[in-house]
């Protein structure tokens, strides 16, 4: 690898998942020292830390849930003090994404998707952003956004709202902190691929593929050398910006 993060210490959030854990061990590849953050999937995330190790990187694991913001802060705190006081990159992947027909969704369905994936990046960045505001060349913050921010899907309501809002947070947070040399950015993924989506899904995984111009789902690589790109220095003039990522699905025209 090319050592673009090398000497960078970075959180990941989420990292027990497909899409985190793909992050995280290109974060750790470019030469970034790594906090692997998981509520769930603990155990892939411990697997992905003895690897890392493995290859001479530095690697830590922190169970947290990110409902709480106590926890968020608690999470940034760690993952600072094992870097030495420093910590200059955040990726908030963390969250998720149920199925409910809006008609029928209750408040608490709503809330529990919205504290998950807007309310959890909005702590974690404001806890991050202490940290690197006194640090020199400040640090990089990237959200995990999705397609379904401006492309909704059904029965994603809850969603696609919330990643609506990080977006629009993220580019908040990069007028707001860039005076401090903290850069912001979302990244966009289209249907990234898992064990089991084609066997789950086949009629959703074959449409996928007839409308992406590059005719293949995403893989958790790609959404990370996106987010390696806008935690280096390749992206230093690169701040409030929405990345996407999904093979060029968004440019397919919708009549």
């Amino acid at each position: 690898m090319s050592g673009l993060l090398e000497g960078q210490v970075a959180l990941v959030t989420g990292a027990g998942g497909g899409i985190g854990r793909g992050i995280a061990a290109r974060f750790a590849q470019e030469g970034a020292a790594v906090v692997l953050h998981c509520r769930t999937g603990a155990e892939t995330a411990h697997e992905l830390a003895l690897r890392v190790r493995g290859m001479g990187g530095r690697a830590l694991v922190v169970r947290a849930d990110l409902t709480d913001e106590d926890a968020c802060r608690r999470v940034v705190a760690e993952a600072a003090e094992w870097g030495g006081g420093r910590l200059t990159a955040l990726v908030n992947n963390a969250g998720v994404q149920p199925t409910q027909e809006l008609a029928g969704m209750s408040v608490a369905q709503w809330r529990a998707v919205v504290d998950t994936n807007l309310s959890s990046v909005f702590a974690c960045t404001q806890a991050a952003a202490e940290v690197m505001r006194g640090q020199d060349g400040g640090g990089s913050v990237t959200h995990i956004a999705s397609i379904e921010a401006s492309r909704p899907a059904p029965l994603h309501a809850h969603y696609c709202a919330s990643k609506a809002a990080v977006v629009m947070h993220a580019r908040s947070a990069a007028l707001e902190y860039g005076r401090f040399g903290i850069r912001v950015n979302t990244v966009s993924p289209g249907l990234i691929d898992r064990e089991g989506l084609e066997e789950a899904w086949p009629e959703g995984v074959r449409r996928w593929r007839a409308a992406a111009p590059l005719a293949r789902l995403g893989r958790p690589e790609d959404v990370a050398d996106a987010c390696v790109f806008l935690a280096s220095r390749l992206a230093s003039w690169v701040t409030g910006h929405d990345l996407v990522v999904d093979g060029g699905v968004s440019a397919r025209p919708a009549w």
